[in-house]
């Protein structure tokens, strides 16, 4: 099985190569870019198997570089870890809410870093696993599993692995409420990064995603989100 190539986008040489230096000896390609557009240039001409992003970044910050590699549908579903020196909560729900599937702040162990980048790239693996049904419906929402593709009334819609695993448990919920908890475990796993508004963010960009259909997803407060019965699963 070949190789994982991982692009690093970060303006510090020293950090950039501490980091370089470790996933290499992981196992992994690494690529190296020292600025924010080049990044994008680089993750866009040649898609990586994940993207770890600075967020201070010159040219172009890295929330930008994350807004950018989603809205492409070459790189929509590219996974992406935020390594930043700003960690207050907020900046973690920005972060996330740009398109980051995990976060990790500075200073940082080496040893937690690979262990987030391994379980980011089993996650994003994960679906061509399944051995449920490979399609699933509800309403005017498709979703092939094997081809990781989601169709709202036909039409194609480009989610991040993240916002597929939390549609796809609703879905499968076919009705049923389920808990922040459920959802972190279905679509984050238990070694994600969470804070109280992780799953929020998430579902707020899936939910913009979905356009007119967003309304299938209720919020039932205090507890959590449940797909709406007029879209049960058919």
């Amino acid at each position: 099985m070949s190789r994982k190539r991982i692009l690093i986008v970060e303006d510090e040489p020293d950090m950039a190569e501490l980091v370089a230096l470790r996933l290499r000896r992981e196992g992994y390609e690494v690529d190296v870019a020292h600025d924010g557009q080049e990044g994008l240039r680089r993750a866009r001409a040649q898609p990586p198997d994940l993207v770890v992003l600075d967020v201070m970044l010159p040219g172009m910050p890295g929330t930008e570089v994350a807004a950018a590699l989603r809205g492409d549908p070459r790189t929509a579903k590219l996974p992406i870890l935020m390594l930043t020196a700003k960690g207050e909560e907020t900046d973690v729900v920005v972060g996330l809410g740009s398109g980051a599937d995990d976060y990790v702040t500075k200073p940082f162990s080496m040893a937690v870093l690979a262990a987030r980048i391994s379980a980011l790239l089993r996650r994003a693996a994960a679906p061509e696993a399944g051995a449920d049904a490979e399609v699933v419906s509800a309403g005017p929402i498709r979703i092939d599993r094997r081809q990781h593709r989601v169709e709202i009334k036909g039409r194609p819609v480009v989610l991040t692995a993240t916002e597929f695993r939390l549609l796809l448990a609703l879905v499968a919920a076919q009705g049923r409420v389920l808990s922040r908890n459920d959802l972190i475990d279905q679509a984050l796993g238990l070694d994600a990064v969470v804070t109280d508004r992780t799953i929020d963010v998430h579902l707020t960009a899936l939910r913009r995603k979905l356009g007119r259909t967003r309304r299938c997803i209720q919020t039932v407060r205090g507890i959590g989100y449940r797909l709406a019965k007029d879209y049960e699963t058919t």
